[in-house]
């Protein structure tokens, strides 16, 4: 058996494919935290809430609907991005240009109650979610095996946060979008509706969240817990990557990813704080993050 650094290349390796896993979810979350702290600058703890939703919504598509995984990945992120329209309707607008801190705790709180009533009626243990059948399965390449679905799920995510990257920063109404966040009394002189992008902006972040839980569904049971278990450690990838940078998100989620699968071959001990010795150093030697910009 092939070794590097003295250690087997499958369990290598295999922890490398592991971290990209995980890079991808963080990514993807913290690319739809990103989008929201920077049109609507409300750190959205509710976040991890709509991913479980995500996964569940997925799951009871299937269940009770017959709707499968490929229909899942359009419907699930337009049923759970609608509800959070209701939420920023309903709730955040009336906190939006308060202190940062009520928005946090309104969707702490927030989350807290989606998770309970999850829990409340589903328990505690997960629900299986099986991946699609054109996705089972895997090829050897010799120094490891690669499952079919893994690498959909490294591919896709990607695809989607360069995607939302592109449009965001390449394309005019993603210049509309930054210009509402630095001065939205221009971009109404303009004519442009500024509640009503930033109501949509908040529902497309969201919808962010749902698509990664009907991606994490088939990998991870889907539990009411699932979005607790991730968002500390999502929350963490954007300080590092900086507090609304849209590219600091992408490239910090995949880079810390496969950082927590490497540390799990070298160092297991470190494994599970890793990440957040990481951001204490970023913070500590540059404040605003990787990518981000000095307030």
């Amino acid at each position: 058996m092939i070794q590097i650094f003295g250690i087997p290349s499958q369990a290598l390796f295999g922890q490398l494919l592991l971290g990209l896993i995980n890079g991808s979810f963080y990514a993807l979350l913290s690319l739809g935290l990103a989008v929201i702290f920077g049109m609507l600058n409300i750190i959205n703890f509710t976040h991890g809430a709509q991913y479980m939703m995500g996964a569940f919504c997925a799951f009871l598509l299937l269940k009770y609907l017959g709707i499968n995984y490929w229909a899942a990945l359009v419907i699930v992120p337009i049923v759970i991005g609608i509800l959070g329209i209701l939420i920023e309707r309903l709730f955040l607008r009336h906190v939006r240009k308060l202190d940062h801190l009520y928005g946090l705790i309104l969707t702490f709180g927030l989350a807290l109650i989606i998770e309970g009533l999850f829990r409340n009626y589903y328990g505690s243990s997960g629900q299986p979610y099986s991946p699609p059948p054109e996705l089972t399965g895997g090829h050897n390449l010799g120094f490891m095996f690669l499952p079919n679905y893994r690498a959909w799920v490294i591919g896709f995510s990607l695809a989607v946060c360069l995607a939302t990257w592109f449009a965001i920063e390449r394309t005019r109404l993603g210049s509309y979008l930054r210009a509402a966040t630095e001065n939205p009394a221009l971009v109404r002189a303009f004519g442009i509706n500024v509640p009503r992008m930033v109501t949509l902006t908040y529902g497309f972040g969201v919808g962010l969240a749902a698509l990664a839980g009907v991606m994490a569904a088939p990998i991870y049971n889907v539990s009411p817990q699932m979005g607790s278990d991730l968002i500390i450690v999502v929350f963490a990838v954007v300080v590092i990557g900086g507090m609304g940078s849209i590219m600091g998100a992408i490239v910090t989620g995949f880079m810390l990813g496969i950082v927590e699968g490497l540390t799990k071959v070298f160092f297991p001990e470190a494994s599970n704080t890793v990440i957040f010795a990481i951001m204490i150093v970023v913070l500590l030697a540059r404040p605003a993050g990787l990518f981000g910009r000095a307030a």
